[in-house]
């Protein structure tokens, strides 16, 4: 048995652990100012100022830049660049959903030069070789982007696109389940979903280890655990916290291992239609899970199975159910989704699958998404 992990940063979890982001900002802007990256949708809840609140309150100048939406694009990771550059920022913390922490972590990541974020997608270009320092604070318990190197963003053309490296990671992660009691239970569920696609992707392709095993399973466990929970009663803060570690499991797990097809496929529905990433995935899992596992020679499906009850096919679909995810994706036609399953930028995940698949492949998995019920 081999494997390699990756570097974990360092990672607090704590009701109220918003409530010390100063005291751990302090240290890594030194003396410079900061530049609060915050999803758009925290301004009316006040957490937004509540973080730059605890900034200022250690002495720190904040600026807060919240110029993105949902699936944010390149140009607007350009300006929270620029923003970052016209403030001299020492720091970036990123706040809010993983739109907000992908925002973020790229800023801090192509800040240091003067190239724009197109110039380094898919590893195109080396990033700056000093990233300014960052803090990932999730609001949703999904993406998992406060762990990874990864962050998705969309181009001109309205294709995902991705920027990787060391200098995207997290330097520090503060986890506070109380910022994610207020997440609509539709974004919780689908959010959850996501959580569970990322690990069990890890820990099924074809990049899978032992060792990253660990970290994949325990996500899947606590989301099976937790989710049923918090869809019955989303004040529960406990399970709440098991959610939001599932997904921060998780982003460690693709982090070591990456994605599969439901990956690939996921990105496809999401370049053709405007919907929730954990809802494009979890549909696209649904719908191919029994194909991608008829093999299982060395039982990693096996294993997720056990996670879910038995049976990976309906344990998966029960998980989808009590997330509350919508199926249908109408206006995709099975033409258009098994050419984008098959464009460059989705190459890698779909080839990361454990099975292979074939040209002819593509267009059967693809209407097994769109047909199911």
């Amino acid at each position: 048995m081999s494997f390699a992990l990756d570097k974990v940063p360092p990672i607090i979890q704590a009701e109220g652990a918003l409530d010390g982001l100063g005291g751990h900002a302090a240290p890594l802007a030194a003396g410079r100012p900061v530049l609060l990256v915050a999803d758009p949708g925290l301004g009316p809840l006040g957490i937004t100022a509540a973080a730059a609140a605890g900034l200022r309150r250690a002495g720190l100048e904040v600026e807060v830049f919240a110029g993105f939406a949902s699936d944010p694009t390149l140009a607007q990771i350009d300006a929270a660049a620029a923003a970052a550059r016209t403030i001299k920022a020492g720091l970036v913390v990123a706040i809010g959903g993983g739109s907000a922490l992908d925002v973020g972590k790229a800023a801090a990541a192509i800040a240091p030069g003067a190239a724009s974020a197109d110039h380094y997608r898919l590893c195109a270009n080396p990033m700056p070789a000093a990233p300014l320092a960052k803090i990932c604070i999730p609001t949703t318990s999904g993406t998992g982007s406060e762990t990874t190197r990864t962050i998705v963003a969309t181009d001109r053309a309205g294709a995902k696109t991705w920027l990787w490296g060391a200098e995207i990671k997290a330097d520090l992660v503060l986890l506070d389940p109380l910022l994610t009691v207020s997440l609509p239970l539709g974004l919780t569920g689908a959010t959850a979903v996501d959580a569970m696609v990322h690990a069990m992707e890890a820990c099924t392709n074809r990049a899978a280890t032992n060792g990253n095993d660990h970290y994949c399973h325990e996500a899947i466990r606590l989301v099976a655990r937790h989710l049923p929970i918090v869809m019955d009663n989303p004040r529960d803060v406990a399970a709440r916290a098991g959610l939001q570690f599932a997904a921060c499991l998780a982003g460690i797990s693709i982090d070591n291992a990456g994605t599969a097809l439901a990956h690939c496929i996921g990105h496809a529905i999401g370049s053709l239609a405007h919907i929730h990433h954990g809802r494009a995935v979890a549909v696209a899992m649904r719908g191919t899970i029994g194909w991608i596992s008829a093999d299982d020679p060395d039982g990693r499906f096996a294993a997720v199975a056990a996670l879910l009850g038995g049976d990976l096919v309906a344990g998966f679909a029960r998980i989808v159910a009590i997330a509350g995810i919508d199926l249908s994706l109408p206006g995709i036609t099975v033409d258009a989704l098994a050419a984008l399953m098959d464009a460059p930028e989705n190459a890698p995940m779909r080839h990361a699958t454990r099975r292979d698949i074939t040209q002819p492949d593509l267009a059967a998995l693809a209407r097994a998404v769109l047909e199911q019920r």
